[in-house]
């Protein structure tokens, strides 16, 4: 069964995308960590057993002069969580975003910016670094907040396409950030795409994080579905 009906009659080859599952954004000592964070670490283990065609876990990998990070930048603009800041597009300064500032998390070559020890990264087959442009933000696994490819992309799109995937469905950290984005990009590039409920956590479980994403997602297409639904029983029966 296929949650988008005009879709149905097109190939199913699906890949499974996790997320920045890493030590940063998780419990006990993450800079960034998501409240309950670890907790999905067994449904994840479970996905990855399936015959997905492709399994793909990204990571978020930042140097340490990131412009994400709170730390580089002036007072008083400059308290994680809290502070909103603008950033303009290297290649076109007339295209702003706006930007929040977080702690300093997940920098290349620390104990943060491993994926945790628990999954089982052995059966993943690509593992994208993203967030390595110290000049943007980078919350979707495929691009940059600004979608310009001429400043940096990650290479998923491609590799997606190369297998030939059709339907891609996602997990891991966090859901009204980067797996939101990853779930927006990847119905813009034309994949179906699901969010798995049961292997994702939000920044915010309320209503302005997880509630306000759900809707959003919906709006364009990206239903969550269950761990144990009929969308993950159609990948298991391959």
């Amino acid at each position: 069964m296929d949650s988008h009906p005009a879709t149905a009659h097109i190939p199913f080859k699906p890949a499974l995308v996790i997320i920045d599952l890493q030590e940063d954004f998780c419990p006990p000592n993450g800079s960034l960590a998501v409240d309950g964070g670890r907790d999905i670490v067994p449904t994840i283990n479970d996905l990855l057993e399936l015959p997905f065609a492709l399994k793909v876990a990204t990571k978020d990998f930042h140097p340490p002069d990131h412009v994400s990070f709170a730390s580089n930048h002036e007072a008083p603009n400059n308290q994680p969580f809290a502070s909103v800041t603008k950033l303009a597009n290297p290649n076109d300064p007339s295209d702003v975003r706006e930007m929040r500032l977080w702690p300093i998390h997940c920098v290349q070559g620390t104990p943060g910016a491993e994926l945790l020890p628990e999954l089982h990264v052995d059966l993943v087959d690509h593992i994208i670094e993203k967030g390595q442009d110290k000049r943007v933000e980078m919350y979707s696994a495929f691009a940059n907040i600004f979608e310009d490819p001429s400043v940096t992309e990650s290479g998923l799109g491609e590799i997606l396409k190369a297998t030939a995937i059709t339907h891609v469905y996602l997990v891991g950290l966090a859901m009204d950030y980067c797996v939101k984005w990853s779930a927006i990009d990847a119905r813009k590039i034309g994949f179906v795409t699901y969010v798995v409920r049961e292997g994702t956590r939000a920044v915010d479980p309320g209503d302005h994080g997880w509630g306000a994403t759900q809707k959003e997602l919906e709006k364009l297409g990206v239903p969550l579905i269950s761990a144990v639904g009929p969308e993950v029983s159609r990948v298991r029966m391959l």
